[in-house]
């Protein structure tokens, strides 16, 4: 295989490189206030993209059918908001008997009951071929759960729903047209996520509280990470089971909804519930660093996961 039909194939692992180095040499221009105006550009324009985006490229009977599938949203939502925070209240009393600080422990425990985020995970599920639908409602539904008493729960109004319905009213009038040209959705939703990613990074490259000693900060990366992977893990053996019910590409979506957790959300909720505490900066670096692992981390998995899917797909449909 040539560079070039390299470059094209890697081309999202090539962008991930480059947009966090980027972040790294010039973390001022993607940073909350800087050029890019990310809590505009990102918070409200970029998550708008990838909701009408959806709206657009799926079909509504595809839509209509993922809210019917009740024992995906009900692992899902049980295994994000009940088995996760008890796994990791249980783990941290493990860990309160080290040396790691206690209001790093605090912001783990906090991290495990934040709601799924509304972008990330439908625009991994989608760039795999995983079930966008069952996404897109796990995401949403799970935010609202958390934060329907919550001023935020306007945000998500607007950001999820308000697109999504735009998006299928406008793919009412333009399906011949759509299914005709057959549109890069999958790309759109992938340079969205190249810009979240490099946003994200700025943030937390230029962000005073995660200013800890080496040590500690390396350690709560890796629990972090070691979360993930383990929960990833656990979510994808249960998922693949013949006994489960689900399809592969229910499965995709299952693994990023029930794993991934929201900064947008998370960071608001944090300065409620903790709103005069002296340590809240400290309870908020796992969350900080949680974002951009699990973003990463789902982004170096892609190929290996597609590579999954084909394979599943090439079993479902031999000839018998």
């Amino acid at each position: 295989m040539g560079l070039i039909a390299r470059v094209r194939k890697e081309w999202f692992i090539i962008g991930i490189l480059l947009v966090i180095t980027c972040a790294k040499l010039a973390p001022s221009v993607g940073v909350k206030g800087g050029p890019l105006r990310p809590e505009i550009t990102i918070t409200y324009v970029a998550v708008s993209v990838i909701f009408f985006n959806s709206g657009l490229s799926l079909k509504t009977e595809e839509l209509a059918s993922a809210l019917m599938h009740v024992k995906l949203h009900f692992f899902v939502q049980t295994f994000t908001l009940v088995f996760f925070p008890i796994a990791i209240w249980l783990l941290l009393k493990v860990l309160a008997l080290t040396a790691i600080n206690e209001w790093l422990l605090r912001g783990l425990q906090t991290v495990a009951c934040m709601p799924p985020p509304v972008s990330s995970a439908v625009i991994l599920t989608k760039a795999v071929g995983g079930n966008e639908a069952a996404a897109i409602f796990n995401s949403a539904f799970g935010s609202f759960l958390c934060v329907m008493f919550l001023p935020t729960v306007m945000f998500l109004f607007m950001t999820v729903v308000v697109p999504l319905i735009v998006g299928q009213v406008c793919r009412r009038f333009l399906r011949e047209c759509l299914d005709r040209r057959k549109p890069p959705f999958g790309t759109v939703s992938s340079v969205v996520l190249l810009m979240i990613i490099y946003t994200t990074f700025c943030d937390t490259f230029s962000n005073p509280n995660i200013e800890l000693d080496h040590l500690s900060l390396l350690i709560v990366v890796v629990i972090i990470f070691s979360i993930q992977l383990s929960f990833m893990a656990l979510i994808f053996f249960l998922s693949t089971r013949k006994s489960s019910g689900f399809t592969a590409a229910d499965s995709v979506a299952i693994m990023f909804c029930a794993t991934h957790k929201s900064l947008t959300l998370g960071i608001p909720m944090l300065k409620i519930v903790f709103e005069g505490y002296e340590h809240l900066s400290l309870i908020s670096v796992p969350l900080l660093i949680y974002h951009p692992a699990q973003i990463l981390l789902g982004s170096i998995l892609l190929p290996s996961i597609k590579t999954w899917m084909s394979g599943r797909q090439k079993v479902v449909h031999a000839p018998i």
